[in-house]
């Protein structure tokens, strides 16, 4: 495969990652799950350490904690009914210590901050695929999801499985963190969640128009952030990060003065 097929590629791929990130984060800013969105991403870390030490793909090791910590904070939460982000906090404590523990050097610094490298074609098919189950999920089930943010109550009486949706949703949030691991690593693909959405909300009158206004934020700060790192031999996360948290802040000037 030729350099320019490869970051071809790669761009579309963080193009779908971003699109994914606007609209699942846009409903983890309405469910308040800001604190719970960063955190959950920690889980992925010794997913990555182990799979380094059975010398399988990293990505592969994510995903699997990933998923794996969705469902036990799904179950712990429907079995106790604490708080998801009380009980997404302590996943990722243990989590980060964990993965602390098995994973050091170069390896840890790229799991933390992302680093895209050579995307393989089965990484992309893959990434592409995840992205238009996310993608179709949230299109399918965002008036459920916006039924059982106005009342519980209302959503059963609609015939709306609320815990089936909100496991469905977290399995849609974890496939999602797992897509941008590679362009912002643990630490920072929580924000790429819950920044564009954050500042969508600032500017937007209307759910559809919260999404639109999402999703080109996350979408222009991975092209400007990729694009910086590049030219600066830098970790992507970080500029990324930088990028959609500038756009928040233009936001703040751009309220006060309207």
């Amino acid at each position: 495969m030729s350099t320019t097929t490869l970051a071809a590629s790669a761009l579309a791929l963080s193009v779908c990652m971003a699109v994914a990130a606007g609209l699942v984060g846009s409903f983890a800013v309405m469910r308040r799950m800001t604190l719970a969105a960063d955190a959950l991403s920690h889980v992925a870390l010794p997913g990555i350490g182990i799979a380094i030490a059975l010398r399988l793909h990293p990505l592969v090791g994510a995903l699997a904690l990933l998923f794996l910590g969705t469902l036990l904070v799904w179950t712990v939460e429907n079995r106790t009914h604490i708080a998801t982000e009380t009980v997404t906090g302590v996943v990722f404590s243990v989590a980060l210590a964990v993965g602390g523990i098995i994973t050091s050097g170069e390896e840890l610094i790229d799991a933390l901050l992302g680093n895209p490298g050579q995307l393989t074609a089965w990484e992309t098919g893959v990434g592409l695929a995840v992205s238009a189950l996310v993608v179709a999920f949230i299109a399918r089930a965002r008036h459920a999801l916006v039924v059982s943010l106005v009342s519980t109550e209302i959503a059963l009486t609609s015939g709306i499985d609320t815990r089936r949706l909100n496991l469905a949703y977290l399995l849609a949030f974890a496939a999602t963190v797992g897509l941008g691991l590679r362009f912002l690593g643990v630490l920072l693909m929580g924000s790429l969640l819950i920044i564009p959405a954050a500042t969508a909300r600032r500017l937007a009158t209307g759910l559809n128009r919260m999404l639109a206004i999402s999703v080109a934020v996350a979408v222009v700060a991975t092209v400007l952030g990729s694009y910086a790192a590049a030219l600066l031999h830098r970790s992507s996360g970080p500029l990324i990060v930088a990028c959609a948290g500038t756009a928040f802040f233009l936001s703040l000037a751009w309220r006060r003065r309207g």
